[in-house]
C-alpha cells in the first residue's frame, strides 16, 4: 500500500507518471513528496512506488 496525502491506495508497482495521469493533478502546477524527498517532475516517469511509500501532493495555485 502506498500512501498519498494521507489515503492508502493499492498502487504499488506503478510509476508516479501512471498515478498521476488517472488523477485531476496538472503535472506542470504540482510538487510531488516521496518520503520526506522531493521528486524532480523529470523523475515521474521513472519512479516506481513502492510498499509503505509515502507521498504528499502540493498544487500550486495562482492569484492575486
Amino acid at each position: 500500500m502506498v500512501k498519498i496525502n494521507g489515503k492508502e491506495l493499492d498502487i504499488t508497482g506503478k510509476t508516479l507518471a501512471d498515478y498521476l495521469a488517472a488523477t485531476d493533478y496538472d503535472p506542470k502546477r504540482i510538487a510531488v513528496e516521496r518520503n520526506g524527498e522531493i521528486v524532480p517532475r523529470n523523475q515521474y516517469s521513472k519512479t516506481v512506488l513502492a510498499d509503505g511509500d509515502r507521498i504528499e501532493i502540493v498544487s500550486f495555485v495562482g492569484g492575486g
